[in-house]
């Protein structure tokens, strides 16, 4: 599509993942373009002509396979930061531009890697977690700094020609086009391409061109930076993360030829960290390379002399790998595997690989709509967000975020099991099968959980990253259970879906067992022999402690079905687990007589019980200030 037919995108794409923060800067993109330039540009992908559309914050054209921002709008860095992150479900690469600067937020996080934070409570409560866990930002592998005759590039000063950004859904990678004027008038024309391989779990790749117009002195560095500084927090919102300063510590350095490695830990919650860099240089002229290492800092440097028509080619290589009980020498043997096994395959092998992966996950996932290009680029996007919030988890879990931004502190939550895994399950079984997995491997913590709050069975968290209960507010936190019936649920559609049983036999079982026992432990039946669960909140969190509320119930059922379906299909196994005829018939009556309240006279099934009995909603009073969660006091909500 060219760009003159290119149509706006306002929130379909953007919402997925946008952060939407506002900056400080105009936006930059082609001003003055000569006739130079302009032929120049007329030969570069992806576009047939020159790219001089301007677009505002949350639009940007509309294409069937990717999401092009044409020019760069400094003021939406916070949004595009996350719209062009990369991510295999275990690294993950916020969408930064490669010089680091400007930029809302810098980040690199890995699955399931995470730092303890006090929570303090004005007045505690039994059973209330003691800390929190928020995501770290890791070891900063995309820098690429470069310097033109000492000046360094940076799209606030000089000036900027051409600014294209494409996130190319079919070849998995972010790719960046670059024409810039020094302050000094030194030209020089700017390639990058970015990939996090699916292929490769391990292992992120960034190819680097720097062609001169003019004879010039090119310096670029290649750096690995820990403990950057966070983004300043002065916020309310309960969605924004902690956040933390100087979370690693250092551990270890490593230098060789043309890369190095950082070896780190965290301060409280025991988990080790190794970080590591290596490349590919490629010159028609000479150079000469240095590598300097420090605790949280290394770099490569790069130095030539480029002539009209020169070019410097650099790949980056990234490798990163992290452990809880793996010693640092093994972490740092593991990240130079990878980095070994990702030169040897080299910068071509390794986009092959990517593109090969995601033509088999389209190949399941597409679906394609006539007539609507605005949601079909919206779908795809969508699609492409669940795999690289998912594809390699492998023993991790899944964040409400994926691996774009640090929302939610980088928790995983019931949408996962209750939105993503279904999705997976459709398009990519086998990381559908790790997430769940996953989950089943926290069952003693849920169990544990569950003997705190003297239930029985097991209580899975409202928000975690390695599986123990971190939500500090009780009435939108532990007493959301419907999420217990949302994870049986992903696991009984992964069964549907796949027809394969043996899931269920290896952690399933257990894991539906021990919720139809927590659902038996909470609910009761009162006289006329209707079964009730009191005190819950809902998925919509809009009402919360309420007795009988109607997804819960209703999903509360269907838990405890799922359960005697498994252990009739089990029945060795469940025996094992202490399952017999009697339990099985109290599953079965509290399914069969659960209460789901009905509104007669409205004919409708009110969220809760007595919930058309609550005072209307002035929705007209409420014009702009959504979410509510930021807005009204408690006591109108709740």
């Amino acid at each position: 599509m060219s760009t003159q037919d290119a149509e706006p995108v306002p929130a379909e794409v953007a919402a997925v993942a946008g952060d939407g923060h506002q900056g400080a800067a105009a936006a930059v993109g082609p001003a003055e373009v000569g006739a130079t330039e302009r032929a120049a540009a007329s030969q570069a992908a992806p576009s047939e002509r020159p790219l001089h559309v301007a677009h505002g914050r949350g639009s940007l054209p509309v294409d069937p396979w990717s999401v092009r921002e044409p020019t760069l709008d400094l003021a939406g860095l916070g949004r595009t930061e996350s719209l062009f992150a990369l991510s295999n479900g275990h690294i993950g690469l916020r969408g930064n531009l490669d010089e680091g600067e400007p930029h809302h937020t810098q980040g690199t996080y890995l699955s399931g890697f995470f730092e303890h934070h006090p929570l303090p409570y004005p007045e505690g409560g039994y059973g209330y977690p003691e800390s929190g866990q928020t995501m770290v930002n890791v070891t900063n592998g995309k820098l690429i700094r470069l310097l033109v005759d000492d000046e360094p590039f940076d799209v606030r000063y000089g000036t900027v020609l051409r600014h294209e950004r494409v996130l190319d859904m079919r070849e998995g990678t972010l790719q960046r086009w670059v024409d810039w004027v020094s302050p000094a008038g030194r030209a020089v024309r700017v390639k990058s391409t970015r990939l996090v391989s699916f292929a490769h779990r391990a292992v992120a790749a960034i190819a680097y061109t720097v062609e001169a117009e003019q004879e010039v002195r090119i310096i670029l560095q290649s750096e690995l930076v820990a403990n950057e500084a966070p983004p300043e927090v002065d916020s309310d919102d309960p969605r924004v993360a902690e956040a933390l300063d100087n979370p690693l510590v250092a551990v270890g350095q490593d230098v060789e030829q043309h890369g190095s490695v950082l070896l780190h830990r965290t301060a409280h919650s025991g988990l080790h960290l190794a970080a590591g860099m290596d490349h590919d240089i490629e010159c028609s002229r000479q150079y000469d390379v240095e590598n300097e290492v420090r605790q949280d800092w290394a770099r490569t440097t790069v130095v030539t002399i480029l002539r009209p028509g020169d070019k410097l080619r650099v790949v980056k290589y990234l490798g990163y790998g992290w452990s809880r009980t793996r010693s640092d020498p093994a972490l740092r043997d593991q990240v130079a595997a990878a980095l070994t096994g990702a030169k040897y395959s080299g910068w071509d092998m390794l986009r092959r690989a990517q593109r090969d992966y995601l033509d088999e996950f389209w190949r399941a996932a597409d679906i394609e709509i006539d007539g609507d290009p605005v949601l079909q680029q919206a779908l795809r996007f969508s699609a492409f967000q669940v795999l690289q919030a998912g594809a390699r988890t492998e023993g991790r879990a899944i964040g409400a975020k994926g691996l774009t931004g640090t929302g939610y502190n980088g928790h995983t939550f019931w949408d996962v099991e209750g939105f993503v895994v279904p999705v997976l399950t459709l398009t990519a079984p086998d990381a559908a099968a790790h997430a769940l997995r996953w989950r089943a491997s926290t069952l003693d913590r849920a169990r544990e959980r569950a003997r705190t709050l003297g239930l029985a069975g097991a209580t899975f968290p409202w928000r975690t990253i390695d599986g123990d209960e971190t939500s500090a507010y009780w009435p939108a936190g532990t007493a959301a259970f419907h999420i217990n019936a949302d994870i049986t649920r992903a696991f009984e559609l992964y069964r549907w879906a796949t027809g394969d049983d043996g899931l269920e036999r290896s952690v399933g079982l257990d894991v539906l067992v021990e919720t139809a026992r927590l659902w038996i432990s909470l609910g009761h039946h009162d006289a006329a022999g209707r079964w009730h669960v009191d005190g819950v909140t809902g998925p919509d969190e809009y009402t919360a402690v309420v007795d009988d509320n109607v997804f819960t119930n209703l999903m509360a059922a269907a838990n405890l079905n799922a359960a005697v379906g498994a252990c009739t299909r089990q029945r060795r196994a469940a025996r094992l687990l202490g399952v017999g005829e009697a339990e099985i018939a109290r599953w079965r009556r509290a399914a069969r007589s659960v209460h789901v309240p009905f509104d007669a006279k409205l004919q409708v099934h009110p969220a809760c019980a007595n919930f058309t009995r609550y005072a209307e909603w002035d929705f007209e009073a409420t014009v702009g200030r959504y979410p509510l969660i930021l807005d009204p006091p408690t006591r109108i909500l709740w």
